[in-house]
């Protein structure tokens, strides 16, 4: 979906121009690992001061023996990965799977018998009463109602969220910098929350909105909402708990 182009923003040219979760992710990948680096150049500034943390030096060898091989230099990219994966990627997964499988013939769980052969009575009903033939395969009622329960329950956001970029006390530090830094990472998110509202209205990219008149939400950081709204919203990005 990409190639590697340095005249290109993030160095990478998307092969496909409008395509939300790229250029969101990007923007948002970018924003993660900046505030990551900085934090990380504020307690670490030098490798003496790595060295001499034996908690990070004992977690960083499990990370690059065991896990990532790739990564035996790069910290802050491993760090960016987790944070990565425990926001952005898993609200990209999770958050919009009522809104695809809520009508459950749109994506049904299972399937319970092969596609009739020709000449058979199972294929004649099929002919007859396609609707009928498609009910009686897909999952049944009893449990198609705990499938979409748990798949509502599995996209709704918590009142007590705390999206990417917010923090539940202003006291999580004592240092300036830190704190600056953080404010500059959660500006950056909340002007990412701007472009997406932009290219939504956007009628030149089919992908945004389509015919459907449903706008890109998924990637939508909130990171400016402190409403604590609850439920089916569709957008914010929290750190994830379940990963």
């Amino acid at each position: 979906m990409a190639v590697p182009d340095s005249r290109y923003p993030y160095g990478l040219k998307l092969m496909i121009n409008d395509y939300p979760y790229a250029i969101v992710g990007l923007e948002i990948w970018a924003a993660i690992e900046t505030w990551v680096t900085e934090y990380y150049s504020f307690y670490y500034p030098s490798d003496e001061t790595v060295k001499n943390d034996t908690e990070i030096q004992s977690w960083w060898s499990e990370v690059k023996n065991e896990g990532h091989d790739d990564l035996r230099n790069e910290p802050c990219q491993a760090y960016t990965i987790i944070i990565w994966i425990a926001s952005a990627f898993h609200v990209a997964v999770n958050f919009r799977q009522y809104l695809y499988i809520g009508y459950l013939p749109n994506r049904p769980t299972v399937s319970h018998r092969f596609m009739p052969e020709p000449g058979t009575k199972e294929y004649d009903k099929l002919e007859n009463n396609p609707d009928l033939a498609f009910l009686k395969t897909i999952t049944a009622q009893f449990q198609t109602l705990l499938g979409v329960s748990l798949i509502e329950v599995l996209s709704m956001h918590a009142t007590d969220e705390i999206y990417l970029g917010q923090r539940d006390t202003a006291e999580w530090t004592i240092d300036d910098e830190p704190l600056a830094t953080f404010e500059r990472f959660g500006k950056k998110l909340v002007e990412i929350d701007s472009r997406i509202m932009e290219t939504n209205n956007d009628i030149k990219l089919k992908n945004r909105v389509g015919s459907m008149k449903v706008p890109y939400t998924l990637l939508y950081p909130n990171t400016s909402d402190y409403s604590r709204e609850g439920g089916l919203t569709g957008k914010g990005i929290p750190n994830s708990i379940s990963i």
